[in-house]
């Protein structure tokens, strides 16, 4: 097995963004309802972090078969450390009442695009 290090290093000498975030699968882990109880209390706090900058993407999965929700979530973090990504996922009040587990992990990003289009005139924003 590859130290994470030495294969971040390897990618930024190929050319490749090695740009490193930090990757928690949120899963309910007490009834539908504990979690609901906890869903403003944790959607604030996301936009808290989203507004300092540390909150790259947020959002809920579906179940394997794409059909349904089963209330499994994913949270991209922007932090300087795996240790300051789980301390933004410790303190997710989602995580502190124990509605939800989480499982983190770093996340190197090489490739991929994403689309921002700005209609001026229009006072538009795409994101695809």
């Amino acid at each position: 097995m590859v130290a994470w290090s030495d294969y971040k290093s390897d990618a930024k000498r190929r050319g490749a963004l090695a740009l490193e975030l930090y990757v928690a699968q949120s899963t309910p882990a007490k009834a539908p309802e504990d979690v609901k109880a906890a869903l403003h209390d944790h959607l604030a706090y996301q936009a808290k972090l989203e507004a300092a900058g540390q909150l790259a993407l947020a959002g809920p999965m579906s179940d394997d078969t794409g059909e349904h929700m089963q209330g499994f979530g994913l949270i991209i973090y922007r932090a300087d450390s795996l240790e300051a990504a789980r301390a933004l996922a410790e303190n997710d009040p989602m995580h502190q009442c124990g509605a939800r587990s989480f499982t983190l992990r770093r996340w190197m990003i090489n490739e991929g695009s994403l689309t921002l289009s700005v209609g001026l005139s229009t006072q538009t924003v795409s994101l695809t």
